[in-house]
């Protein structure tokens, strides 16, 4: 990592040839596609040949270093894509949906206004101030996480994680008047 540090690109190829394996089977489990493991894999490098500085070999090894910066990726991009619909139903806890040609598109009573109505949904929104509506849309639809929110908005961190928590709080209510709640 001393090498890469001081631009040794002949080190980071060392790296990759080293951890692409295992870095790839973590972004199969966790992203449960192939390609979008390949993808993780190619961020993971770019993340180190970018912020090698960071390293600190006091805190750690290299070995565990590249790992959690593996794990963080995948995370965030499997967050990333279940909230653009990559997805079908979310990330499964068994194996991957197979039988992708019986989707005939997205179920209308599966979705917010389908449970819900339009009206109920409507007046569910309403109620919710303009920045918890906007924080609950930027991570839930969006996928940015709350640090992300706070810097796009301009506002503090404890500013935004207060409107994503009382928004849920609302929309929690809602819930539990619907019976929708099962939890």
């Amino acid at each position: 990592m001393q090498r890469v540090q001081d631009g040794d690109t002949q080190a980071l190829s060392c790296l990759f040839r080293r951890y692409m394996k295992v870095l790839h089977r973590i972004g199969c489990r966790i992203l449960r596609d192939s390609l979008e493991a390949e993808d993780l894999v190619q961020d993971v490098f770019i993340y180190l040949h970018r912020n090698a500085y960071l390293f600190d070999c006091s805190k750690g090894s290299a070995r565990s270093w590249i790992f959690q910066i593996a794990y963080t990726q995948a995370f965030l991009r499997r967050r990333k894509l279940k909230s653009n619909g990559f997805y079908m139903s979310g990330i499964a806890d068994g194996p991957a949906q197979s039988d992708l040609g019986t989707n005939s598109g997205p179920d209308y009573d599966q979705s917010v206004e389908g449970l819900f109505g339009r009206d109920r949904w409507r007046a569910m929104l309403d109620e919710l101030t303009e920045e918890q509506r906007e924080t609950l849309r930027l991570h839930f639809f969006e996928g940015y996480t709350l640090a992300e929110i706070a810097d796009k908005l301009g506002q503090s961190y404890a500013n935004v994680r207060n409107h994503y928590y009382r928004g849920l709080e609302k929309l929690r209510k809602h819930l539990a008047e619907t019976g929708l709640n099962r939890r």
